[in-house]
C-alpha cells in the first residue's frame, strides 16, 4: 500500500473531478452528482489512509512520515515533487475532504447558475488545499498557495453577492502580496543554503539544515509570517476576512472558514517557526499579543454585528487567535491544542456558516432583527443552530472547550497574562452567542417568514457535523495521539 501513489491521488482526483465537470455546463443534475461523487471518493481515499498512522518512514531524520513521494521535476533548480503525510497533514486532509463534502451539499439548492463550474472551482481549490497540506517542496508548496487563491477569488466574485468584486478582489490583493513577500523569502532561503552547502534545493529536510544570522533569519521570518498572518488571520491584517465571508456563497464561508484560515496556521507550524527557530523565539511576545488582540477584538466587534453571518465571521478572528495563542507557546500541549482546536473551528464554523445559509435560502435575509421564535417554527434547525452556537462558545462536552481549554494549560508556564487575556475572550464569546441564540431563536417572532424546517439533506449533513462535535468534545484523544510524534519532533527543534 506504502508503494502506490496515494498523496499523488489525494491532491489530483478532485482536479480530474473538476476537469469532468466542465462540458456539464447544460445539466445541472448529472454536474450535481459528478461533483458529490468526486468528493466522497476522495473522502473515502483519505479515510484509506488511516491505518498507516501506526507506521513511520524512518528514512528522513526529524520527520515522522507515513507516506512520502519524492520525484525529481525541475532538476537545474533543484526543485522537486515531494509530498509527505505525517499525523498533522494526515489530520488536515481528513478536514479538508470532509469540509469539501460539506461545502457541495449546503449548496445543492441555492446555486441557480453556472452549477457545473461552481462545483468544479469548489474541487480545484480542494487540490490547492491539499496540495498545501502535503508538499515538502518549498516551491511546490508555494505553487498549490497561489493556486489556492484564484478559486475563492471566482467564488466570491461570480456567486457572492453584495460587494462581492470589492470583497473577492481584496481578498485577492490581501493574500497576494503577503504570498509574493513570502516567495522572496523562499529564494533567498534557497540562495543560503546552495552558498553553504554547494546543493541548491528547495527541500524542506535540506532547507532545516541552514545557518542563518539572526538580523536575516528575522527579515526571512517576517516574510514567512505575514503571508501566513494574513491567511489565519491575525490582527491586525484581518480586514479581508469580515468582507469574504459576508459576500462570499454559503459554500464559499464554510471553505474559507474551515479550510483557508488552517492553512495559515499550518504554514507556521510546517514551515515558519522550525525554518526561523530563533526569529520565532525572539517573535513570540509579538505573536502572543497579536493573538490576544485577535481574540478580544474578534468577540468585541461580534457582538456589535447585526448581520448573523458578519458575527460569525468575526467569530473566527477570535477562535483562530487562540491558534495562534498556541502556536506561540510552542509546548507539546499547546501546539497540539491548537492542530486540535483547527479541526474544531472547521466544524463549528462551518455549521454556523451553513445554517446562517439555510436561514438566507428561506427568507432572503441575515439580519438578526428579522428573526426571532424560531424554536417554536422551526425546531430542527433550531436545535442544531442553538448546539452550534454553544460548541462554539465552549460549553464543555463539546469540541471547542477541549481544544481552547488544551491551548490555555500548554501557554500558561510560558506566558499566563495571555493565557488571562484568553480566558476573558472565552468570556466575551459567550455573551455574542448567547445573546444571538436569544434573539433569533427564543424571543418573540418579530415578522412572518416562511420557514419550513430542515430537509432531509441537511439534516444529514447537520447531524454528521453535530457527531463529530460531539466526539471530539467527549474523546479528543485519538486526535492528541495522532499528532504526537510530529509535535514532539517539531517542539524538540527549535522554538520559544
Amino acid at each position: 500500500m506504502a508503494d502506490f501513489p496515494w498523496l499523488s491521488i489525494l491532491v489530483f482526483l478532485p482536479l480530474a473531478g473538476g476537469l469532468c465537470l466542465l462540458p456539464l455546463w447544460q445539466q445541472e443534475r448529472l454536474a450535481k452528482f459528478v461533483a458529490v461523487t468526486a468528493a466522497l471518493v476522495e473522502l473515502a481515499v483519505c479515510l484509506m489512509l488511516l491505518p498507516l498512522a501506526t507506521s513511520v518512514n524512518k528514512t528522513v531524520p526529524g520527520f515522522a512520515f507515513f507516506l512520502m513521494e519524492d520525484y525529481p521535476w525541475i532538476e537545474r533548480f533543484g526543485i522537486r515533487y515531494t509530498l509527505g503525510l505525517d499525523g498533522i497533514s494526515l489530520l488536515m486532509v481528513l478536514l479538508t475532504a470532509f469540509i469539501t463534502v460539506i461545502a457541495i451539499l449546503t449548496s445543492w439548492r441555492s446555486i441557480k447558475e453556472r452549477v457545473a463550474l461552481h462545483y468544479a472551482t469548489i474541487l480545484v481549490m480542494e487540490t490547492g488545499i491539499m496540495g498545501v497540506f502535503l508538499s515538502l517542496d518549498l516551491v511546490l508548496f508555494y505553487l498549490f498557495w497561489e493556486v489556492m487563491l484564484v478559486p475563492m477569488f471566482l467564488l466570491i466574485g461570480i456567486w457572492g453577492h453584495g460587494r462581492r468584486i470589492y470583497s473577492a478582489v481584496k481578498f485577492f490583493l490581501y493574500t497576494l502580496a503577503g504570498s509574493l513577500l513570502m516567495l522572496l523569502a523562499i529564494i533567498a532561503l534557497y540562495l543560503i543554503h546552495g552558498a553553504q552547502s554547494g546543493s541548491y534545493t528547495f527541500a524542506l529536510p535540506a532547507l532545516l539544515q541552514t545557518q542563518i544570522d539572526s538580523s536575516t533569519a528575522g527579515w526571512l521570518f517576517a516574510a514567512f509570517l505575514l503571508a501566513f498572518a494574513i491567511k489565519v488571520p491575525l490582527f491586525p491584517v484581518h480586514t479581508w476576512l469580515p468582507d469574504a465571508h459576508t459576500d462570499a456563497p454559503t459554500a464559499g464561508s464554510v471553505i474559507l472558514a474551515g479550510l483557508l484560515l488552517k492553512t495559515g496556521a499550518y504554514g507556521l507550524i510546517r514551515f515558519g517557526f522550525p525554518l526561523f527557530p530563533q526569529a520565532a523565539k525572539a517573535s513570540a511576545a509579538l505573536l502572543f499579543i497579536l493573538a490576544t488582540i485577535g481574540i478580544v477584538y474578534g468577540s468585541w466587534i461580534a457582538y456589535a454585528q447585526r448581520d448573523m453571518k458578519r458575527l460569525v465571521a468575526y467569530s473566527s478572528v477570535g477562535h483562530m487567535g487562540f491558534v495562534a495563542l498556541g502556536i506561540a507557546a510552542w509546548t507539546p500541549i499547546a501546539l497540539s491544542g491548537a492542530i486540535l482546536q483547527m479541526v474544531n473551528h472547521g466544524i463549528t464554523t462551518g455549521a454556523l456558516f451553513a445554517l446562517v445559509g439555510m436561514l438566507d435560502e428561506r427568507t432572503g435575509t441575515r439580519e438578526i432583527d428579522a428573526y426571532g421564535g424560531l424554536w417554536g417554527k422551526i425546531p430542527m434547525l433550531s436545535f442544531f443552530f442553538l448546539f452550534f452556537a454553544m460548541a462554539s462558545a465552549g460549553l464543555p462536552g463539546l469540541n471547542n472547550f477541549a481544544g481552547e481549554f488544551i491551548i490555555l494549560a500548554g501557554a500558561f508556564p510560558i506566558a499566563p497574562w495571555a493565557v488571562a487575556v484568553g480566558f476573558f475572550g472565552v468570556v466575551l464569546g459567550l455573551v455574542y452567542l448567547v445573546r444571538l441564540v436569544q434573539e433569533v431563536l427564543f424571543v418573540r417572532e418579530r415578522q412572518a417568514l416562511p420557514l419550513p424546517d430542515l430537509s432531509l439533506r441537511e439534516g444529514a449533513l447537520l447531524t454528521v457535523l453535530a457527531m463529530m462535535a460531539l466526539y471530539l468534545g467527549i474523546h479528543p484523544g485519538p486526535v492528541l495521539e495522532l499528532v504526537q510524534a510530529p509535535v514532539q519532533l517539531l517542539t524538540a527543534g527549535g522554538g520559544p
